[in-house]
């Protein structure tokens, strides 16, 4: 009975802990959902039906907007929407607007091709605002030294969301169709953003800590534009890399109800396992050494599947995807716990859409052309020609995260 007890106080602690991560989870549920289902599923069912790769890859720009939001990241800061509090205002009306595009959305089961991608950069430039909302509120109300615990939640609940999105809705896209599938999307969003209207913002504000402050403008430029083309760099050769490999498998001749099955659904989960192990992981090795262990198994994932594709070996190169999927679930939970410590300026929404946003938009043209050049060089080629690129990106970011990290240490003595 004793034993039983000490179980059910544990479990009770453990419930309390994790109910303030609650409501950044649920949003960030909604944020793989929904990018999941617009850009994840898309090419998978496109090229599965034939579709040249080249032009494949110019459906990654539904994700421009993620890449854009430092251009109206400033008004986020500045300005107050009325009835909620300052960020939490912004996230509810950037979620309710994207509820709305994805109903509308659903209609257009027969509409042109170019209607429909409009409207879905437009509800991903509503999710987007809605994610640097959100990672401002974090970086305003959260200790940093909790901060590690939010960016387990963020890449738990997007891999949940990146589950229902592909896994769920596209992999069931058959029986349920357009329509449906869509508006379940939409019913997803509405549902998750009701826990964040509740959040003490007001009173919470200030226990993220002091705003890093710099000596003036172009001293605070000089900062952030090391830092966002170190992650840059880092997110260009990551989807390089790992980014076209369900491609490839589908080009090997993988089913693409299998392939579905890996993108939406083992993907995340082991990206969910990983952003639960992190934080314990990151505390025992450290952060700079977490980062090359992550590092060193993607290499090595992209060494096989250059062989796979060599020697047309499918399930090689299942493997080789997988293997990839686990080393980098090494790097997520640290690269975005230090985007919130470099966003701990005096406007955290505009610094996390120049750290985040602008290193995506940097990497853009690459994950367009990344399709074009693998069809061009075959994918043998394309696998082995990344690796460098790869292993220099990651110890370019490690270096800056490890002087961050020094700089603090020496700041606290």
């Amino acid at each position: 009975m004793a034993a039983g007890q000490a179980i059910g106080v544990r479990v009770t602690d453990t419930l309390a802990a994790l109910r303030p991560l609650a409501p950044f989870f649920c949003l960030y549920v909604t944020f793989g959902a929904t990018l999941g289902f617009l850009s994840g599923g898309a090419p998978l069912i496109l090229r599965a039906r034939g579709v040249e790769l080249a032009e494949v890859g110019l459906l990654q720009l539904i994700n421009l907007p993620v890449g854009l939001t430092f251009l109206w990241a400033p008004l986020l800061d500045r300005l107050h929407l009325p009835v909620l509090p300052h960020r939490i205002g912004w996230i509810a009306a950037a979620q309710a607007a994207t509820v709305l595009l994805l109903v509308l959305l659903s209609l257009g089961a027969q509409w042109p091709l170019a209607a429909l991608l409009v409207l879905a950069v437009a509800a991903c430039a509503c999710v987007a605002t809605m994610d640097i909302a959100l990672e401002a509120l974090v970086v305003e109300t959260v200790p940093g030294d909790q901060r590690a615990f939010v960016a387990s939640a963020k890449l738990c609940g997007a891999s949940l969301g990146g589950i229902l999105g592909v896994g769920v809705l596209v992999g069931s896209y058959d029986r349920f169709g357009w329509h449906r599938a869509v508006l379940a999307c939409a019913a997803l969003d509405a549902l998750c953003l009701v826990p964040i209207l509740f959040y003490p913002e007001e009173r919470r504000r200030g226990a993220g800590g002091r705003p890093e402050l710099w000596t003036g403008s172009l001293a605070r430029l000089r900062v952030l534009g090391g830092r966002v083309l170190a992650l840059g760099a880092y997110f260009a050769a990551a989807y390089l890399l790992s980014g076209p490999n369900t491609l490839a498998l589908l080009d090997l001749g993988v089913p693409l109800g299998q392939v579905g099955f890996l993108t939406g659904t083992v993907l995340p989960a082991v990206n969910l396992v990983m952003a639960l192990a992190a934080g314990g992981l990151a505390a025992r090795f450290g952060t700079v050494r977490l980062i090359g262990f992550g590092a060193v198994g993607v290499l090595a994932s992209g060494a096989l599947m250059a062989g796979a594709c060599a020697g047309r070996m499918a399930d090689l190169a299942l493997f080789a995807a997988v293997l990839s999927f686990v080393a980098g679930g090494f790097l997520g939970v640290p690269v975005f716990n230090m985007i919130y410590r470099w966003a701990q300026g005096p406007s955290p929404a505009t610094d996390y859409a120049l750290l985040f946003g602008a290193a995506f938009f940097a990497a853009m043209p690459l994950r367009v052309a990344a399709p074009a050049l693998a069809g061009w060089i075959g994918w043998p080629g394309y696998f082995a020609a990344t690796l460098l690129p790869y292993a220099a990106a990651v110890a370019w970011l490690a270096v800056a995260v490890d002087r961050t990290l020094r700089t603090d240490r020496a700041g606290t003595r």
